[in-house]
């Protein structure tokens, strides 16, 4: 054996330990990251699906709260309705920017579907409260034109996350303390968020005189981004006063308290 054999095995010793610490410690940095991605998910998740889930439930609560205290005391129910039997709609004037008016039920987003409207888009002051916004250029409840609506479709429960499912026919109800309002679903449309002729008494006909009482609910698209906007029409079909109870389809929740 060499002189230079010991030195040389101690060299290869010790740049084994340094390759292990260093492997050692690229590991533990990638258990973190791995770590810190399965927590971002979890996030997500709760962010995006159960917390929109469970603040949907509060929504609804407090929605059906507000419809009970509209309708307490007239359980008219029984009632044979059409749409000439109580004459022109009463038009119920809007109130001030955030403030709460009316609350809509969309049976095709769930049995339990029910949310309070503001006046207002604001996002800081009504959407991200988790409700549904009330354009100030359209018509009010009642009135024959356009009355639009706006509302999230992912986070801040998500009131609209389901819009893209209506199908033809699908019924919509507004409530406010005069009466309801009971709309026909037509059709969808995708158009570009600049494309504000959508809030015409006429959507997309500016200009024309309304004959009719439509309701125009819209959000974002796709779900995950701002590029489109997904826009709902639908006709006014019939309405009642507060007064003879709420429709049948939508008993259980304008006579339940939350």
């Amino acid at each position: 054996m060499s002189d230079g054999e010991p030195a040389t095995r101690m060299s290869v010793s010790r740049t084994r330990r340094r390759q292990r610490r260093r492997l050692s410690v690229i590991g533990v940095i990638g258990e973190l990251l791995i770590t810190a991605g399965f927590l971002v998910f979890l996030f997500l998740g709760w962010q995006l699906w159960l917390n929109d889930i469970i603040v949907g439930n509060e929504q609804n609560h407090a929605a059906a709260n507000l419809a009970s205290s509209w309708t307490a005391g007239n359980t008219s129910l029984n009632q044979e309705v059409t749409p000439t039997t109580f004459g022109e709609p009463v038009v119920t004037p809007v109130p001030d920017n955030a403030v709460t008016f009316a609350v809509m039920y969309v049976p095709r987003f769930g049995a339990d579907w029910v949310r309070e409207v503001a006046e207002g888009v604001g996002v800081s002051d009504v959407l991200d409260t988790k409700r549904i916004g009330h354009y100030p250029t359209t018509q009010a409840p009642g009135e024959l034109g356009n009355m639009a609506f706006a509302a999230h479709r992912l986070t801040y429960g998500a009131p609209f996350r389901d819009i893209n499912q209506l199908q033809l026919g699908d019924k919509l109800y507004v409530q406010t303390k005069d009466g309801y309002f009971t709309y026909s679903f037509r059709n969808l449309e995708y158009v570009s968020p600049r494309q504000v002729d959508v809030l015409d008494p006429v959507p997309q006909e500016s200009g024309a005189k309304a004959t009719d009482r439509i309701l125009t609910i819209m959000s974002c698209n796709p779900k995950w981004s701002t590029a489109e906007r997904i826009i709902a029409y639908s006709v006014l079909d019939s309405w009642q006063p507060i007064s003879a109870g709420p429709p049948a389809a939508i008993a259980s929740l304008a006579l339940s308290k939350g």
